[in-house]
């Protein structure tokens, strides 16, 4: 971990603004308040933040207050706990109902864009909108009033897509930081979204952008590139002249919290007491808030036709399911619960008896120490979100398993199945003949088996914790995003072309490298598929010139693979390598593989670890190929044609690379 102390000996100040303050407030009198820090989440992500930086806290404190005298009351016993609050008074139903869980998260989640209410003109989709610009610009003012010059400001989630825009408008030189703790949607599912381009733009103002997936990362690259028409590379966007860094950050829990609960006498006790209730059955749990997302009456459809194919279970297996209350006031969620409900009550019917019942349905939270306990004594763990940022209920399960190694079965459609994959049995959850048959292979699964699952997902859990996440995303910000657009900045936007031409014509060994994408490549539109690449005709005069010079070596470096380049290329003088250098070919010769010497591999261990499809583990390995640095590739070339005393002229994403030597 690099230090962060200026010269001073200071720690750097961070700004941690998120929608919601870490921190639950209740009135205890007149102008007084009770506060308590939320534990988990992103409390548990900055642990090892705190002694490299002075972090404050921004945001919506939970509570309306109206009264100034109360407003200065909460904001003083808040910054007891660094604290800083963001009271959304007048906007904050149509930014945070509205906007931002009637809107956006709808299409984050793939569940697409809801139909506008066409007798409420009050709340559109315009007024919610510019109720969430609003709130952003509210979210701004605070952070402005608090501001110290060398502040770093770290934004979290889809309610504050605006802020990373507007804290550089403000200043240009703040380093910002965005977190997107909700899937990103294909660029199919995006685009339905109103002020989508606004949006985007808004984000790619930010230094950093982190996600929890590689798809999700994947998913936003390709709708940046396909809605504003920007470059996506593997460092991340080109926009506006800089590059905002993209990477992934998976987040995790804090698994010694866990672990330490399971050894606590009073949970010791009531593991006990629910082994005793549960003695000769086997326990499926579920742990998820009552949301459309977790699919939940997937899970009881699959469970109950697991009852109905193996009638040997019937009595010796019980389904605990605690569905957490979410948003009672929305209509969905209200039918949601009675749809679930129903199903409880005719799976109970078909199955159960007066003394036993399948389903046990819990309509309520539960206190921490339970829930370890019931994570501890379960035999199978079931998740079957429909779509989920990460499902850290699966971690939770995990690190309470060191004693009982129950197994996962998870669903194909949380982030955690590309973390967990190689312990858990994935599954698709719309599919229940599947999920059925993987709760079948999860309760008859060998004890040998169930500890190698189980070894490989702890350790993981382990090593990749969110205080890991925090180091991570922090050392990013503060690390690489400043050099490369160091780096770009250096960079002139124009050529000094009188002398570039002198020196070029009194040269007597030239090495000339192209890009193919968007340099060589003919002009091309949104539907343009990058199998149907083709070289612009216009240049196949000039770069066959080039080619059959015998002092120019030309090399067309290219993302593209080696089917694309050898339709364009292969019968012309000229070196190819395709996948930004992970294969190379000659003019005359066969294509190779190259393996940069003393490259870091440390992330081979996680890719064997995905239990990915084909498609997927191609993507991976592709993206090996976009890691290698530029200075890598060009090392391919450096005996044939002596790179060490050649200047360099232009080096710009894959616009132009010229060496020569005299």
């Amino acid at each position: 971990m690099m230090d962060y102390d200026d010269a001073r000996g200071e720690r750097p100040r961070l700004l941690v603004v998120a929608n919601r303050l870490p921190v639950s407030a209740k009135r205890t009198g007149e102008n007084s308040w009770s506060l308590e820090m939320s534990p988990g989440g992103l409390v548990s992500g900055l642990l090892g933040i705190t002694s490299q930086f002075d972090t404050k806290w921004v945001g919506w404190p939970g509570v309306d207050v109206h009264d100034e005298i109360e407003k200065n009351a909460l904001t003083e016993s808040l910054a007891e706990m660094k604290c800083i609050p963001v009271f959304l008074n007048g906007v904050f139903d149509q930014y945070y109902n509205g906007y931002c869980n009637g809107i956006l998260w709808p299409i984050l989640h793939h569940m697409g864009l809801p139909q506008e209410d066409q007798h409420d003109t009050n709340q559109t989709f315009e007024t919610q909108y510019d109720a969430y610009k609003k709130a952003n610009r509210m979210f701004l003012d605070v952070i402005i009033d608090n501001y110290e010059e060398g502040d770093i400001v770290w934004c979290h989630d889809y309610h504050l897509m605006f802020l990373p825009q507007y804290l550089k408008e403000y200043n240009n030189k703040i380093k910002v930081g965005w977190f997107l703790h909700s899937p990103f949607p294909s660029s199919e599912v995006y685009k339905t979204l109103p002020s989508r381009s606004e949006l985007l733009r808004a984000i790619l103002a930010a230094d950093l952008l982190g996600f929890h997936t590689y798809d999700f990362a994947r998913h936003f690259l390709s709708t940046c590139t396909r809605i504003l028409g920007v470059e996506g590379t593997h460092e991340g966007v080109v926009y506006q002249g800089r590059v905002t860094r993209v990477a992934v950050f998976p987040i995790g829990i804090d698994p010694d919290r866990f672990i330490r609960t399971c050894k606590l006498p009073e949970v010791t006790q009531q593991m006990n007491e629910l082994q005793e209730k549960f003695a000769g059955k086997k326990v499926i749990l579920g742990v998820d808030r009552l949301d459309m997302i977790k699919g939940i009456p997937q899970k009881y459809l699959a469970f109950e036709k697991f009852l109905e194919e193996n009638p040997y279970w019937r009595d010796k297996v019980v389904l605990v399911q605690i569905a957490v209350p979410t948003r009672n006031d929305v209509p969905e969620y209200r039918k949601l619960k009675s749809q679930v409900h129903g199903l409880v009550g005719r799976i109970n019917g078909r199955f159960g008896s007066v003394s036993s019942l399948p389903i046990h349905h819990l309509d309520c939270s539960v206190d921490f120490n339970y829930l370890c306990a019931i994570y501890a004594i379960a035999d199978v763990m079931l998740v079957t979100s429909l779509r989920d940022g990460m499902n850290l209920v699966s971690y939770e399960f995990v690190a309470c398993q060191e004693a009982k190694k129950g197994v996962l079965v998870l669903s194909e459609f949380a982030g955690a199945g590309q973390s967990l994959g190689v312990g858990a049995l994935i599954v698709n959850p719309w599919d229940v003949t599947e999920v059925s048959s993987a709760i079948k292979e999860a309760l008859n699964m060998p004890a040998e088996e169930r500890e190698t699952r189980h070894r490989s997902n702890f350790q993981y859990v382990c090593t990749h914790s969110a205080e890991k996440w925090g180091l991570d995303f922090m050392s990013e910000l503060n690390g690489i995003i400043p050099e490369s657009e160091m780096q770009m900045r250096k960079i002139p936007l124009q050529l000094p072309e009188q002398d570039v031409i002198q020196q070029y014509s009194q040269s007597n060994n030239r090495l000339i490298i192209l890009g193919f994408f968007g340099t060589l490549a003919e002009p091309m539109n949104s539907g343009t598929k990058e199998m149907d690449l083709k070289l612009n005709p216009e240049l196949k005069g000039t770069l066959k010139a080039l080619c059959n010079d015998p002092k120019t070596t030309v090399v067309v470096l290219s993302r593209s693979g080696k089917n694309i380049l050898n339709k364009n290329f292969g019968e012309s003088n000229i070196w190819l390598a395709a996948e930004n250098g992970m294969f190379e070919k000659q003019t005359t010769g066969e294509w190779v593989t190259n393996m940069p010497q003393n490259v870091n591999l440390d992330w081979v261990d996680g890719v064997k670890m995905l239990n990915l499809g084909e498609h997927k583990q191609e993507t991976c390995y592709n993206t090996y190929g976009q890691d290698q640095s530029l200075m890598h590739q060009l090392m391919l070339f450096e005996e044939t044609i002596l790179l060490k005393s050649m200047p360099l002229v232009r080096l710009r994403g894959q616009q132009l690379v010229v060496f020569w030597e005299k």
